[in-house]
């Protein structure tokens, strides 16, 4: 095996961070670090438009995204503003599936890449970490799924 990158020690230290990944092992991260790359998105940047093919997940190192949706009547809605840590993009990924929503950066962002042939080539090479990451990736859809049956529900009430 190679030795690590500056880059690659920082995506680690990224993944490490962001605290989505709980069950990776510290030679897990190492190992994931090689397949994921860094952005830089500017304020006002659309990083994925609704209905667009889904290439590529992120995960927020710094900043905050806007996610949006067009309604029926043709206006922009914000449905969350997502901040550090957090995953976007994940659907589209695991499901091949168009974009649900547009994500725009709502100030300076650096993101963590992943993207579909990056997962590909993970699960061939390092099935188990592959596995770690998409069922983090699950439990964390699980959990949004979740909150969004409870604010439907209390809308109802």
């Amino acid at each position: 095996m190679s030795e690590p990158t500056l880059l690659n020690n920082e995506i680690r230290d990224w993944l490490m961070d962001c605290g989505l990944f709980d069950q990776l092992l510290p030679v897990d991260f190492a190992a994931a670090s090689g397949y994921f790359s860094i952005s830089t998105i500017a304020q006002g940047e659309e990083i994925f438009h609704e209905g667009d093919a889904g290439s590529f997940m992120c995960i927020i190192h710094t900043g905050q995204v806007s996610v949006q949706k067009t309604n029926s009547d043709g206006q922009t809605v914000v449905m969350a503003t997502l901040r550090s840590g957090r995953a976007f993009g994940e659907m589209a990924v695991l499901d091949g599936e168009r974009r649900s929503a547009s994500c725009v950066a709502a100030s300076n962002c650096q993101l963590l890449n992943l993207g579909k042939d990056s997962l590909e080539k993970m699960l061939n090479d390092a099935p188990k970490i592959a596995a770690k990451i998409i069922r983090a990736l699950a439990v964390s859809l699980s959990k949004r799924l979740r909150m969004a049956d409870g604010q439907l529900l209390s809308q109802q009430v």
